[in-house]
């Protein structure tokens, strides 16, 4: 109920809606009610014959039926419109909650995450919020004013017959509680295996070209129809429950017309009952026991919306690691000075990944950090955005702080070529122009030209205006990691940070983008991260990074001459 409770408050800012949706629901239901009752009426004034003086009567009885019909049909419109309007605006609105909370979690809650089952927590179990609030709430406050309302005309007509209909009632009320610690479960499982499923199907259809290139195409599929049997076979188990439910609270509202034809049989042999009030009993029986019958579906449904909800509130209730603190500030004007002050961090699982880290790295110079894999290089450079905090010590960008610079204002001023770059599935030159709302096409080219890709454009089919498709798979890894290098160039920022921007690349165009790079360099502050030591003998200081910890640190010369780590690596890549 708390759950629901916080999902109701975010209903609240469509109360309007709803309001009205709600008041054409008692609307329609105490419609519903009394047409029964004017068809008793007219049963009973033609029952003993009709005269000429009935024949007014019948007239009023039928006009008033068909005003009741047409303003059915006018709450009923309300009712469901109106109720179905509001709950996709909250559905959206929760969509889009998830979607901006999601950009504000910092990498961390990425780790153990999947791409397919976080989209079908934002799509399919927002979905599930739609069907509680267009049909489960709107139902639930008609059956209860039906039942409330039936139950006090059938006590008006014969209250012995009516407290026998409620007999079923605590019956059907027991199996109800029963039915719902049964299917909860069930729908959770399957709100789960929905989302693996998802996760599996995105993991699949982005690594197709690795798939077929392995000839894996059987292992796959086999766990793909693991997956989509996984979830068939837990949606059919909660639909065997469903299956028992729905017929025995059917059996238990069997009962009550059972009762009331039998005791209204004899009432009616005794003259104890007219002929128009057993019609009206039995006509409003249908209505009394129809939203108790309803119970299974409402359950279901809520249920269901339940385990949806939960998934959802794991997102929006996840702590936001890396935010603005309270006395943040904008940085404008930066001159690019980073330092590192006995910096360590690790990945939360005591593992330390970088030990005491200290390095000035003064406006305009370049900066490379070398060492084998795994040794910590790219998380350094992550440290500097804040995609994560050091666990101790602190970053600084021109002598402040970095946890005390707003977030916004610290990443516009960086930018990052990554090793795994990403290219949305868009145009080359919308690529490019993505850190520049309103970049010229002049601004466009001349950053392709510095990045040394300029001519492989003008050879493409629709030049800038070509699709690179989904994470630039139209396009080689050097084209993209070059996109990638002119992106960063267009965006002016006084920081680039370049993890290993030349590893896709051949020869003559590694030559290009460092020729690229030393032209920013002296204007721009330059992290570079290298396996090819090649690139980095113009950095202004090399930090040698080796299980966590800087072991050296000097020019290119410098560390040649000390013939250390630097300089077996050196001569390993053959680089004399």
């Amino acid at each position: 109920m708390k759950l629901l409770w916080r999902m109701g408050k975010e209903a609240l800012r469509y109360r309007s809606l709803y309001l009205i949706s709600i008041l054409s629901t008692f609307a329609l239901t105490l419609i519903n009610l009394a047409a029964p009752r004017l068809l008793s009426t007219m049963t009973g004034t033609v029952a003993g014959g009709v005269g000429r003086e009935d024949l007014s009567t019948i007239g009023w009885l039928t006009f008033l039926l068909a005003v009741i019909y047409l303003m059915r049909v006018l709450f009923r419109y309300l009712a469901s419109y109106l109720s179905h309007k509001a709950a996709w605006f909250l559905v959206g609105d929760l969509r889009s909650k998830l979607y901006e909370k999601l950009q504000m979690l910092s990498m961390s809650f990425y780790q153990d995450k999947q791409t397919g089952d976080l989209m079908s927590r934002v799509v399919n179990d927002t979905r599930d919020f739609e069907m509680l609030y267009a049909h489960s709430i709107p139902d639930m406050i008609t059956n209860v004013v039906t039942v409330a309302g039936v139950l006090i005309i059938l006590l008006t007509i014969n209250w012995k017959l009516a407290l026998l209909t409620c007999c079923p009632i605590p019956l059907v009320a027991i199996s109800g509680w029963f039915f719902t610690k049964k299917i909860g479960p069930y729908f959770r499982v399957a709100q789960r295996t929905t989302g693996e499923l998802n996760a599996k199907l995105q993991d699949n259809l982005s690594g197709m070209h690795e798939i077929q290139a392995f000839v894996k195409e059987n292992e796959e599929y086999g766990k793909v129809h693991s997956k989509v049997w996984e979830n068939v076979e837990v949606m059919l188990k909660s639909l065997k429950v469903s299956a028992i439910f729905h017929p025995v609270v059917e059996l238990m509202s069997s009962i009550g017309t059972v009762i009331v034809v039998g005791v209204g049989g004899l009432l009616a042999f005794r003259s104890n009952l007219s002929v128009a009030d057993i019609v009206a009993f039995l006509l409003y029986l249908t209505m009394f026991y129809a939203p108790i019958s309803g119970l299974a579906r409402m359950l279901e449904e809520t249920q269901q919306t339940y385990a949806g909800a939960q998934r959802v509130m794991l997102i929006l209730g996840s702590p936001v690691d890396i935010k603005d603190e309270p006395d943040a500030v904008e940085i404008t004007d930066v001159k690019g000075a980073v330092s590192f002050k006995n910096v360590s961090f690790d990945y939360g699982n005591g593992v330390p990944v970088l030990k005491d880290i200290s390095f000035d790295c003064e406006p305009g110079e370049m900066v490379a950090v070398v060492g084998p894999t795994g040794v910590g290089k790219t998380t350094l450079t992550q440290l500097i955005s804040r995609s994560y905090d050091p666990k101790e010590g602190a970053v600084f960008i021109d002598g402040l702080d970095i946890r005390k610079v707003t977030l916004r204002s610290l990443r516009s001023h960086i930018a990052p070529v990554l090793q795994d770059t990403f290219l949305f599935n868009a145009t080359v030159g919308e690529n490019i122009a993505y850190t520049k709302n309103g970049a010229s096409e002049e601004e466009i080219i001349a950053a392709a030209k510095a990045a040394h890709i300029h001519e492989d454009i003008m050879a493409m089919p629709e030049k800038y205006d070509t699709k690179v498709g989904e994470r630039g798979v139209r396009l080689s890894g050097g084209q993209k990691q070059r996109i990638a290098i002119a992106r960063a160039i267009l965006c002016s920022a006084p920081v680039i940070i370049l993890d290993e921007a030349t590893a896709s690349v051949d020869a003559q165009t590694e030559r290009e983008i460092q020729a690229a790079i030393d032209n920013l360099a002296g204007s721009r502050t330059i992290i570079v991260i290298a396996h090819r030591l090649s690139t980095v003998r113009n950095a202004d200081m090399i930090l040698v990074l080796q299980d966590g910890e800087i072991v050296e640190r000097g020019s290119h010369k410098d560390l040649i001459d000390k013939k250390g780590t630097y300089y077996r690596m050196y001569e390993a890549q053959d680089l004399g």
